[in-house]
């Protein structure tokens, strides 16, 4: 599957690493875990941390799918309001999922922690009211953070102006999100756990999966089998290839990073990520050296070659929108990408078995605009799953809800 066009701007920064040995033979371990991006490397990670033999199977080049095309904004904030998420699944359940992704990011922050280079940071989340008359649906979302003791400011519009320097009529000021380089994360986890001993395999593509009453056999397009006790499916939008009918949509979201700002250019953005309330949403953060990276434009193209087309055309609208917030800037997109993401029915993830596979087989769809936070999430879930335990999201982030 293409789930990328363009030159996403981790992959360049970073070029290809080099590839992991093919497997001597067959292999057999507790998990197994299908899928070479951010989301597979916080998933093993986990297990093998907590003694589980894991072996990971990649069919193409580790990161080089969504994780390469992601911004790695690391929020907290679901693309669905918590007080419409409390409509739709009840008010304790929609209070759960937003803890859950506050508490993540601390969570993201300790694995990160002595990892080379990837750039994790810290930093507050600024969501604007594109319009006036979002101001009131924002405030609501503002009081029913703080009621669940989320940690946010309301601002006025002075407040913003005298800050950022932009004109909004409102703005919620979360004081928990984070940024980091996902393609650099991605590889630094893979590598560890290939030292402590780990098999980590790319260019090895499952072919087929054989689920057994103790066990699951995946074949290869090299032709080798691996016996485990589970599998965890984190293909990314790939997933869906699995099951016999989707569960989410794909569409495609354009970002640009631009050359390096001066250092005063810099101030408004360098410990704040700002996103606004209009759907598609515009989306900023600065680069680790210096650079702006905006997205947004979404759209629901999910054909490659129309999605191709359209990079350089978005990345100019994307450059206008920021320019009209921030016109002293001088903004020339350096690298434009687009990518394939997913959207769920209620803005929530999938983790867990389906009814089509049987119990041992997990899927690993962190879907939505926070996707790596909600890896997170499914990283613990998952292992709560397999080590028979509960865990306070199964029932919510399972195939069972409805979307």
């Amino acid at each position: 599957m293409d789930t990328k066009s363009g030159c996403p701007f981790w992959a360049v920064r970073n070029l290809l690493a080099p590839p992991h040995p093919p497997p001597r033979g067959d292999l057999r371990c507790d998990v197994a875990v299908v899928g070479g991006g951010i989301t597979g490397a916080l998933i093993a990670d986990e297990l093998a941390a907590h003694g589980h033999e894991v072996v990971v199977l990649e069919k193409g080049d580790l990161g080089w799918g969504s994780t390469s095309a992601s911004t790695a904004l690391l929020q907290y904030e679901i693309d669905t309001h918590l007080v419409d998420l409390a409509r739709r699944h009840g008010e304790d359940n929609a209070a759960g999922a937003y803890l859950a992704c506050v508490e993540a990011i601390d969570w993201l922050r300790g694995r990160a922690r002595g990892l080379p280079g990837v750039g994790f940071r810290p930093c507050t989340s600024l969501y604007y009211a594109s319009r006036r008359r979002h101001v009131r649906d924002l405030h609501e979302e503002f009081q029913a953070r703080r009621r669940h003791g989320i940690a946010v400011d309301w601002l006025e519009p002075g407040q913003i102006r005298q800050a950022w320097g932009f004109e909004a009529p409102g703005a919620i000021l979360s004081h928990k999100a984070a940024q980091v380089d996902p393609y650099r994360m991605a590889h630094a986890l893979f590598a560890r756990l290939a030292r402590a001993g780990t098999p980590v395999h790319d260019h090895q593509e499952v072919v087929a999966i054989r689920p057994q009453p103790r066990k699951v056999v995946l074949a290869t397009d090299a032709g080798v089998q691996v016996h485990a006790g589970h599998v965890v499916l984190a293909c990314g939008y790939e997933n869906q290839r699995w099951l016999e009918k989707n569960v989410a949509r794909n569409r495609s979201s354009y970002a640009f990073v631009s050359d390096p700002l001066p250092a005063d250019a810099q101030a408004a953005l360098r410990d704040t990520l700002i996103w606004e309330s209009a759907r598609p949403y515009l989306y900023l953060r600065l680069t680790p050296d210096g650079r702006l990276l905006a997205g947004g434009e979404d759209d629901a193209v999910d054909v490659p070659l129309r999605r191709d087309a359209r990079v350089q055309g978005k990345a100019r609208k994307l450059t206008r929108r920021v320019g009209a917030l921030f016109p002293e800037l001088r903004l020339r997109p350096a690298f434009a990408w687009a990518g394939t993401f997913a959207e769920t029915g209620d803005g929530l993830p999938w983790f867990g078995p389906h009814a089509q596979w049987g119990p041992r087989v997990h899927f690993a769809m962190a879907y939505g605009g926070n996707g790596i936070t909600y890896s997170a999430i499914g990283a613990q879930l998952l292992r709560a799953r397999i080590e028979r335990r509960r865990h306070p999201l199964a029932a919510l982030f399972s195939f069972e809800r409805r979307a």
